[in-house]
């Protein structure tokens, strides 16, 4: 088993950290995302999407996308649940993974990749507009999510979770994206700081 691995990039970075949580260790394959390196022939015939993280089983099976990779790792080894326990907790961690995702995770990205200079290459074409649309969408996400952490200690409840994983990596991710963090919402500075004091963050 292989992990093809884009370091310190968002994706990579949330599967090294759900790893961590685990206490798993797997073979990594380094791969240069600043030199184009997931698009290379090797990347691109295991994911034709040209992304990472992509982990090969010893069968030659090629599993892409972080949510998909990090599910077969916690079927395989459930304890600590990350992705939630009975059907209710399973449903409520799903919705909260992909909020975090979708609402929050893909605005930073968005500001990143169309705002900033080092992307042109990627991003074709780039849309300085649409990158800074996404910044209020950032912070107003997070507006909504600190009255939610009002109420509990993590996002998707009082557990750590998966959702927190993409919330951490999302926030850190709003430095070079060129978004503010928003010191005044109280309660998400809390959560954020708890969550990035742990071990696993510094993976």
């Amino acid at each position: 088993m292989k992990l093809y691995d884009g370091g310190r990039a968002p994706n990579p970075r949330r599967v090294t950290v759900f790893l961590a949580e685990k206490g798993i260790e797997v073979e990594k394959v380094p791969v240069d995302m600043g030199q184009l390196g997931h698009k290379s022939a090797e990347v691109t015939e295991l994911n034709p999407l040209q992304r990472l993280p992509v982990l090969l089983l010893d069968d030659g099976t090629a599993i892409s996308e972080t949510v998909a990779i990090c599910r077969y790792f916690e079927e395989l080894h459930p304890e600590p649940p990350l992705m939630g326990t009975d059907a209710k907790d399973k449903a409520i961690v799903e919705m909260w993974s992909r909020r975090m995702e979708l609402n929050f995770l893909a605005a930073v990205a968005n500001a990143f990749r169309h705002c900033h200079p080092a992307m042109k290459e990627w991003e074709v074409p780039q849309i300085a507009q649409w990158g800074e649309v996404n910044r209020p969408k950032a912070l107003g996400f997070l507006e909504m999510l600190d009255g939610e952490l009002a109420r509990r200690e993590f996002i998707a409840g009082d557990r750590y979770t998966i959702a927190d994983i993409t919330g951490m990596i999302a926030f850190d991710f709003m430095k070079p994206a060129r978004i503010e963090r928003p010191e005044h919402l109280t309660n998400v500075m809390r959560w954020y700081q708890a969550v990035s004091s742990r071990p696993s963050a510094k993976v």
